[in-house]
């Protein structure tokens, strides 16, 4: 088995025959048809491994290519095209594969972008297709954009030269990480894992050479079940490092887990701030009254529409939010509430609804979109797992007045169509110039919407 049939093992494995089109062959269509699923619509690589190594390579390996295409490989599971596809339409997509990328998502087609609703005025973009299990976000003032890559174990940059929404660098900046989540500060990457904090100095002048980082912090718990550590930056310049239950729910309250942490950043002076908290896998700080604002997900097994996923507030450390005593800031636990009553806690701020999963959320401080949403909180809701009717799966926007929920309503709608999962959002960030980043751990994609008034009359 040569190393071209190893490349293309997942080539096939669960597409669907194309369909022959009128003249010349479309290589580009005919990989997003047959191959995508596998390798990635820009040949990134995520259920089968990256092709992108054959980018720019000489016509020359085309042939081989094209007789790997055409035969298969059977011993690997990958199936033989020349029965499905003719050989113009083979050498299209081997000339596809040896073409190098166009960065620009403004000249690719995403089909199913057309189903997405926003408000009037707002478009959604690709702003990048090639971080497979795309995450966690953080943004630099000059634009470069980290994103950590959960399964994968990396963390990728995002670099556009001209600053114009057209990626033209994508660099792994580190791998071989355990659920890296990724935060930035004063000219620092870090990187979150699952037991250890890790920063890299100096990052937007290095992160294209494989940059030295120092462990800051090595002793977090190891456990995995809510074990992701989505580290955040607040005003006061310290790191806030949630730490979850190892668990569906559990009394752990003498422990580490359940709490939300903070430490300087160089991993000194590491104390609790909030406690009661499940899974937070959100941080966000309103610009003005400098607070902090935080999703956090509630149990499982309670059925379909019990309890809530929360949306909390802490103005202050030392704040209790209820778990495992009370779930979803208002039903008592069935197995622990014994002897408690939820008005000894903080309540919800929003009741986001039942297994939403809302994840990453984030303030919109910038100029770009209009005065209303000046200031106001949009959050990420991966949607449910285990629901027999999906909920979740959009971008909610949280209107604030007085520092009260006025409204939860849906900014970004269409990641579900028709019932079927085409995106999970994951976290949000914005650019310099003010639009709104989203990750997509389920495509491996980095959206961008912008904001342009519509013309009058419209």
């Amino acid at each position: 088995m040569n190393r071209l049939s190893t490349l293309l093992f997942f080539a096939g494995a669960l597409a669907l025959p194309s369909v022959h089109a009128a003249g010349a062959p479309d290589g580009a269509s005919l990989y997003r048809q047959n191959c995508a699923q596998c390798h990635g619509e820009q040949r990134q690589g995520g259920v089968g491994p990256s092709l992108m190594a054959h980018a720019g390579k000489a016509k020359a390996d085309q042939a081989g290519l094209a007789a790997i295409i055409a035969n298969g490989a059977p011993a690997k599971g990958m199936p033989a095209w020349r029965g499905v596809l003719d050989a113009a339409q083979i050498g299209a997509i081997a000339d596809y594969l040896t073409t190098a990328p166009v960065a620009s998502a403004a000249v690719t087609t995403y089909p199913e972008l057309a189903n997405f609703r926003l408000p009037a005025g707002f478009s959604i973009s690709v702003f990048s297709d090639q971080v497979p299990n795309a995450r966690s976000l953080a943004v630099s003032p000059i634009g470069v954009v980290y994103v950590g890559s959960s399964k994968a174990g990396k963390v990728y940059a995002l670099s556009s030269s001209k600053q114009d929404g057209v990626i033209d660098k994508v660099v792994v900046v580190a791998e071989g990480l355990q659920q890296p989540n990724v935060a930035y500060h004063d000219g620092s990457l870090y990187v979150g894992e699952i037991a250890r904090v890790l920063r890299f100095d100096r990052i937007d002048s290095n992160f294209e050479r494989k940059p030295a980082y120092r462990v800051i912090k090595a002793d977090l718990p190891k456990d995995t079940h809510h074990g992701a550590k989505a580290i955040k930056v607040g005003p006061d310049g310290k790191l806030y490092i949630p730490i979850g239950a190892p668990c569906n729910v559990c009394n752990n309250e003498d422990q580490v887990y359940s709490k939300i942490f903070r430490m300087d950043t160089d991993g000194s002076h590491f104390e609790e701030f909030a406690r009661g908290v499940r899974n937070s896998v959100g941080l966000a700080w309103h610009p003005v009254t400098r607070q902090m604002w935080f999703t956090d997900n509630g149990r499982d097994l309670l059925g379909d529409n019990l309890p809530s996923d929360k949306l909390n507030l802490a103005p202050k450390a030392g704040l209790h939010f209820g778990f495992p005593y009370c779930a979803g800031g208002v039903l008592p636990d069935p197995e622990f509430a014994a002897g408690r009553r939820c008005d000894e806690f903080v309540a919800p701020m929003a009741k986001l609804g039942p297994h939403v999963a809302a994840l990453g959320l984030n303030f919109n401080a910038g100029t770009m979109f209009p005065a209303a949403y000046k200031n106001q909180l949009f959050i990420a809701e991966h949607g449910s797992w285990n629901r027999s009717q999906k909920s979740g799966y959009r971008v909610a926007l949280v209107t604030l007045a007085d520092n009260q929920v006025a409204s939860d309503t849906v900014f970004i709608d269409g990641f579900l169509q028709d019932g079927v999962v085409v995106g999970r959002p994951v976290d949000i960030a914005f650019l310099p110039d003010g639009s709104m980043l989203v990750s997509d751990d389920f495509r491996g994609r980095v959206y961008r919407i912008a904001y342009k008034a519509p013309a009058a009359g419209k």
